[in-house]
């Protein structure tokens, strides 16, 4: 890494429990976000519990601060519910991140997702493939199965699955579509609600879980990522990992 890039990054002023775990020559970078945190701020009281606790500017979609150096930007290129923890990409430069972008609406990037869900799948691995409805209102988000006209395709492989009471799965997510709450929708539409999940889960059992001990969160995490772009007269490869966090490891 340079000394300017080292300057930048010692300067960026990270959430709260926000890591950087992977970074290529080009500032293409990924942020492991923990559950609870915005992707951005929604408006400036938020900024403390955001990926960055910095400005956020909606048009140009990057962050800004004031760092030794100067004023410094970081681009942001996707998003996370603030539920669900995991990687997230930013980079820093506009054109870096105009094309990391495309990548994401061609559909060109490779995601992995975690989810703890209660149950066990019929199979040990699935293409879920469903069409869905998206709607928001009052700044909210709602997603159902069955009712619109948004194809969703996800492939599902079975991790594991536990014994005990809670009877709960841990199981590998890849979307190929990415629809606003999808993955969250397509699980609990097969009868495996993802455990925490407050708006499409199994409350009853949510309480249970927490009440045996379990952590109180939504148990669905970007896990791993990767893409092939452009930049200059060169072609890049990028991947990075989020470790699992240790809650998700209980399958009793």
């Amino acid at each position: 890494m340079s000394a300017s890039a080292e300057d930048f990054w010692s300067d960026v002023p990270f959430g709260p429990g926000v890591a950087r775990v992977a970074l290529d020559p080009n500032g293409l970078a990924a942020l492991d976000k923990p559950e609870g945190v915005l992707s951005h701020p929604n408006v400036p009281r938020d900024e403390s519990r955001s990926l960055l606790r910095a400005p956020y500017d909606e048009e140009e979609e990057c962050f800004g601060w004031q760092g030794a150096g100067g004023a410094r930007r970081l681009w942001l290129i996707n998003r996370l519910d603030s539920a669900t923890s995991g990687l997230i990409l930013a980079a820093m430069s506009a054109d870096l991140a105009r094309e990391a972008r495309s990548q994401f609406q061609r559909r060109r990037v490779g995601k992995a997702y975690q989810a703890l869900v209660f149950g066990k799948p019929r199979q040990p691995a699935e293409t879920w493939t469903d069409v869905l409805d998206v709607k928001k209102r009052d700044g909210r988000i709602r997603t159902s199965a069955g009712a619109g006209n948004l194809p969703a395709v996800c492939g599902m492989t079975l991790l594991r699955s536990g014994t005990g009471p809670a009877r709960v799965s841990l199981i590998r997510l890849e979307p190929q579509t990415g629809r606003s709450h999808q993955l969250r929708v397509q699980c609990a539409k097969r009868g495996l609600p993802i455990v925490g999940d407050r708006t499409y889960g199994d409350f009853g059992a949510n309480r249970h879980f927490a009440k045996a001990g379990g952590a109180r969160r939504m148990f669905l995490h970007s896990f791993e990522i990767s893409l092939e772009y452009s930049l200059g007269n060169g072609k890049f490869e990028f991947s990075a990992v989020a470790p699992l966090p240790p809650e998700f490891e209980r399958l009793d």
